[in-house]
């Protein structure tokens, strides 16, 4: 199979390796706006050739879309008006419904699979790619009865391929959950390293004194702005929902510190352990 990916960085990446490890992609094309990013992807065999975006579209089977939300949102329509009946178009966005409800009208909407690989990491460009990236972590196809069996069924391959196991959901519902497991954290992140560049302003201090529970706290503040301003955007009325819960919770911890209300301190804490029991199963 001849596969096309547009954007040849962390997650275009490991998809690419993997799909090569498996002898699902005989052809890999990248295509990137980056010459840099084409040319490490190429030493590294992440890809065998670099072309423009007509040329790697018109000779795939599958075009796999690996860029921001918001420029995955405006390229989409342009790819699906160059594809045939015969191809496959999927995205790996981290928000869904914007990108689906754009070309809810396209004339070839059927051709494209909204997918979202449950995986990333604060690191970016095709050297951070890893093959293994995506082993046992959930792969959402999203609205899928809008796809054509033969799509659906290429792109539930492609995720199986990637040692994934798939989960089916709506595009509305996705961008729900998604801003409550992993666009809220990204946020608490950077709230967090601003708070401490803020009031610590001895560089030393932090990097001597920060324990592995800071380091695992901040590590998303080392994430990109252009990955997660689009993705901000595209869920901003379901960031904006959770974030306003999340302040709620902080204000409680605020309250009882003030009030020294230890036991009702004591209780968001141990209310909080619950997590555990569902993180664990």
């Amino acid at each position: 199979m001849k596969i096309s990916i547009i954007g040849v960085g962390l997650i275009g990446g490991s998809i690419a390796l993997k799909l090569r490890e498996k002898g699902i992609a005989d052809f890999i094309y990248g295509i990137d706006n980056s010459s840099r990013h084409l040319d490490e992807a190429l030493s590294l065999k992440i890809i065998d050739a670099k072309v423009d975006l007509e040329y790697g579209i018109k000779n795939s089977d599958l075009v796999i879309i690996a860029i921001p939300v918001d420029s995955a949102r405006k390229l989409l329509p342009g790819v699906l008006d160059l594809v045939s009946d015969h191809q496959t178009v999927m995205d790996a966005g981290s928000t869904k419904a914007g990108i689906v409800n754009g070309v809810k009208d396209h004339p070839k909407r059927s051709r494209f699979v909204a997918f979202h690989p449950m995986w990333g990491t604060e690191n970016s460009g095709p050297k951070s790619a890893i093959a293994e990236s995506f082993s046992g972590k959930a792969g959402v196809i999203c609205n899928k009865e809008e796809s054509a069996t033969d799509a659906l069924e290429l792109v539930q391959k492609i995720v199986e391929g990637l040692d994934m196991h798939l989960i089916y959901m709506n595009a509305e519902d996705h961008d729900v959950h998604t801003a409550y497991i992993s666009h809220i954290s990204h946020i608490t992140s950077y709230a967090l390293a601003n708070t401490v560049l803020e009031k610590e302003r001895e560089e030393d201090t932090i990097f001597q004194l920060a324990s592995s529970g800071f380091s695992s706290t901040v590590r998303l503040a080392k994430s990109h702005p252009e990955m997660w301003v689009p993705i901000f955007k595209q869920n901003k009325e379901n960031v904006l929902d959770v974030l306003n819960e999340h302040i709620s919770q902080l204000r409680k911890f605020k309250a009882a510190l003030e009030k020294e209300n230890y036991e009702y301190l004591t209780e968001l804490i141990s209310n909080a352990n619950k997590i555990r029991g569902i993180l664990d199963k």
